[in-house]
């Protein structure tokens, strides 16, 4: 060549150089925006991640119905059991007693013979001193249809003559369980009560008549108690009583 330049070769280059520098600026040059699409492409795929997991922490297992039947056997049969032998050993080797407390637990498993005793010895003194005070409207509400005739037959009988009961009482040096049975349907239980009284009846002029107003006797009563083992109402009522002295 002798130094001159083409001018076919020179429009060649430059179309060269333009295309070269097009080719650059799409493909080779960064923007700064690639490593930001790459960061919300990670963080993109992460949120899915996390929301897969959330999701499956969040599946609870139903519990099969039949399953829930036969996991609470076990302890509604173990309770059932474990009330059946407080039953026995509360009769203290006295296997009729044991059985029908068993029957009443079974029938009713709220059944708790201490509970009865105690509100048989509350009973008892509220009836005492009812009668003594000849307060019928009290003793209805306790005692049987049979037992409370009897009782208000007895303070008939005492406001006839004109006379008046003075009584005190000390308190129950013991109550304890004796008899026990379930027949129809209809529990009854027969406590023993050893109790405490000062007593005495005066006539029409105010004179003892029966009884010593300063001396405390001791008084031993058999009373019968008894409910419907599958009524709504806890209530026992006295259906027979039994002076043993």
């Amino acid at each position: 060549m002798d130094g001159r330049i083409d001018v076919t070769t020179l429009l060649f280059l430059v179309l060269a150089v333009v295309i070269f520098l097009k080719l650059r600026s799409v493909l080779g040059r960064r923007t700064g925006h690639e490593q930001g699409r790459f960061e919300q492409y990670k963080a993109q795929q992460e949120a899915r991640q996390q929301a897969r997991e959330a999701a499956t922490d969040k599946v609870v297992t139903l519990p099969r119905r039949d399953r829930e039947e036969n996991d609470a056997r076990p302890v509604e049969q173990e309770a059932r059991v474990d009330g059946e032998q407080r039953m026995r050993d509360y009769a203290a080797g006295n296997d009729e007693i044991g059985k029908a407390l068993v029957d009443m637990v079974r029938a009713d498993p709220s059944f708790d013979p201490a509970h009865f005793v105690q509100g048989a010895k509350a009973a008892y003194e509220i009836v005492v001193t009812a009668f003594a005070e000849g307060n019928r409207k009290t003793l209805k509400d306790l005692l049987s249809p049979d037992v409370y005739e009897g009782f208000s037959r007895a303070i008939t009988e005492r406001e006839t003559r004109g006379e008046q009961m003075d009584q005190s009482f000390v308190g129950i040096k013991a109550a304890d369980l004796v008899e026990a049975e379930v027949k129809g349907g209809i529990a009854q239980l027969t406590v023993k009560f050893v109790s405490e009284l000062i007593s005495a009846t005066r006539d029409r002029a105010g004179v003892v008549i029966n009884g010593d107003p300063k001396k405390i006797r001791e008084v031993t009563d058999i009373w019968t108690f008894a409910r419907e083992v599958m009524s709504r109402n806890p209530n026992w009522k006295l259906v027979a009583t039994q002076a043993a002295n």
